[in-house]
């Protein structure tokens, strides 16, 4: 995958995110299409974000999320990823991540792309699939897509895999 981007839908309705999403993941299996990796993320009323990794089930912020919907969050958010257990680990990067974003209006504004009561699908693909994600989530409100630096994405690929083995070892301790 040589051009990675951002992809961003927006919902008004968390069903509505998940159909979609199983959408996706039919796209997936049955052609040609390969997403890096995808979450669902959900807004409440009070502003509090939960991140679901397969579209079926909710991981609270602040809890354990995967190295690959970590990579997800912390593209979309660096200061969501933060809020996250595996954000811990990776503080340093996150932290890099967030100020690169602040400087060239690389990040999307949480308020903007997530407000409150709303539902993301956030997925990171080859630009060469775009057509392809387009029509697999066709009841998205709004949607966009940002390039990846690609020293970014390794970087924080990287520290995600550091901090979650870090992570894990307390965990298991």
């Amino acid at each position: 995958m040589d051009n990675l981007v951002l992809y961003v839908a927006t919902y008004d309705a968390a069903t509505t995110a998940t159909d979609d999403y199983r959408q996706l993941k039919h796209a997936e299996d049955s052609s040609d299409l390969e997403v890096v990796s995808s979450v669902v993320l959900r807004r409440g009323d009070d502003g509090r974000v939960t991140v679901d990794e397969h579209g079926t089930g909710q991981v609270a912020a602040g809890a354990w999320i995967g190295g690959a919907a970590g990579l997800v969050v912390g593209l979309f958010s660096p200061p969501l990823l933060a809020a996250t257990a595996i954000g811990a680990g990776v503080g340093a990067i996150s932290g890099k991540l967030a100020k690169k974003h602040e400087e060239k209006k690389v990040g999307l504004e949480l308020e903007e792309y997530l407000p409150k009561g709303t539902s993301a699908i956030v997925a990171v693909i080859d630009d060469k699939y775009l057509d392809r994600i387009d029509a697999a989530l066709a009841q998205t409100q709004k949607k966009i897509s940002k390039a990846i630096d690609r020293e970014d994405y390794e970087q924080l690929e990287k520290a995600i895999d550091e901090g979650g083995d870090k992570i894990a070892k307390a965990i298991a301790s």
